[in-house]
């Protein structure tokens, strides 16, 4: 299966306006400009935002904070009234909303109507699921709510394999929620969602990579996509996930049998000027890898977003980056550019 996807890149181009063009030019100028001063210039919004449905999860995976109820931060649910708000403020420069962060998307009752919010917005809308919640009724409203995207979380294509990640999981509801999903899209004659299989590629599944491939085709999924896992304690890698085929894992062995990261980081990052997550209860961080929101850059609830992205806070972290990413937690692990496509 091709790396980008004829249909579903005409779907984002549709959602360009010339507002929005001219938004996209002035933030990759901005990132140029700040990489040779070595000073960050946040020229523009960011294009793309993460906007957390709920921190709650019906699975026990065991490298994911949701699963493991290991949150040092609220709990709760994102409310319809906060995200209008936020998105009437945000919409006309951002044009790439994904609605995950932490949690189950489809836990949240009013998920399906905020992403109708965000269609008649004219964003491209995008979620990730487990595909425990796409019952009939479900993946027809998902379909008529204009949801651009839906990646489906598939890591085993037998119960056995699959359970061992996604613990707490039933493989054939995630397989009768996607048949739902492509049944519906072609009952209604949508283009969306364009159905991606996203398969975390660990040591119990990587042989399972060709027939993922052939259960997507099956079913009617537009994409396989496989995943590389992070692992919190890689160098000794406890639950023994890391893959034996290194060109799906983002580390690579050191003589003494420990692992490290296989790709250099940089003392930049495009993610500072390009995109952003909201917590369900508002507070801006930085970027995905910040699961416990330790490095908040600001709270909706009390600040705009256009005051955060331009604020302090945010300045004296994109200056963190030019002097040493290596110092930042969060970036330690960073899995920019380890995702494989097939």
């Amino acid at each position: 299966m091709p790396a980008f996807h004829l249909q579903d890149s005409l779907n984002m181009l549709e959602k360009l306006t010339f507002r929005r063009i001219w938004n996209a030019f002035k933030v990759y100028s901005g990132f140029l400009i700040s990489r040779i001063t070595r000073k960050p210039i946040p020229w523009g919004m960011p294009m793309a935002i993460s906007f957390e449905p709920t921190t709650s999860c019906n699975l026990r995976c065991p490298e994911c904070p949701s699963g493991l109820r290991s949150f040092t931060r609220p709990k709760g649910m994102l409310a319809p009234a906060f995200f209008n708000k936020t998105i009437n403020e945000i919409s006309k420069e951002v044009f790439y909303l994904i609605f995950y962060f932490q949690g189950e998307p489809y836990l949240n009752p009013n998920f399906l109507d905020m992403v109708k919010y965000a269609t008649a917005k004219k964003m491209y809308t995008a979620t990730s699921t487990n595909a425990h919640y796409l019952t009939d009724e479900m993946a027809r409203r998902t379909v008529e709510s204009g949801l651009n995207r839906l990646i489906i979380s598939i890591d085993g294509t037998t119960q056995e394999v699959y359970e061992k990640y996604r613990r707490g999981g039933n493989l054939q509801k995630v397989i009768e929620g996607s048949k739902n999903i492509v049944k519906w899209k072609r009952v209604l004659k949508s283009k969306t969602p364009f159905i991606i299989f996203q398969f975390l590629v660990v040591r119990h599944n990587e042989h399972q990579i060709d027939d993922v491939k052939a259960l997507a085709a099956k079913i009617g999924v537009d994409q396989v996509r496989f995943k590389t896992a992070q692992v919190y304690d890689y160098e000794n890698d406890p639950n023994q996930l890391i893959p034996q085929n290194e060109r799906y894992s983002r580390y690579k062995k050191t003589r003494d049998g420990h692992h490290i990261p296989k790709q250099k980081m940089a003392n930049h990052c495009w993610k500072m000027w390009n995109a952003n997550v909201i917590t369900f209860d508002g507070r801006v961080v930085p970027c995905c890898f910040d699961k416990d929101a330790k490095h908040k850059m600001g709270d909706l609830n009390e600040s705009s977003f256009r005051e955060i992205w331009n604020g302090k806070a945010y300045q004296r972290f994109r200056n963190a980056l030019w002097r040493g990413r290596k110092n930042i937690d969060i970036c330690a692990n960073c899995s920019e550019g380890t995702s494989v496509w097939k």
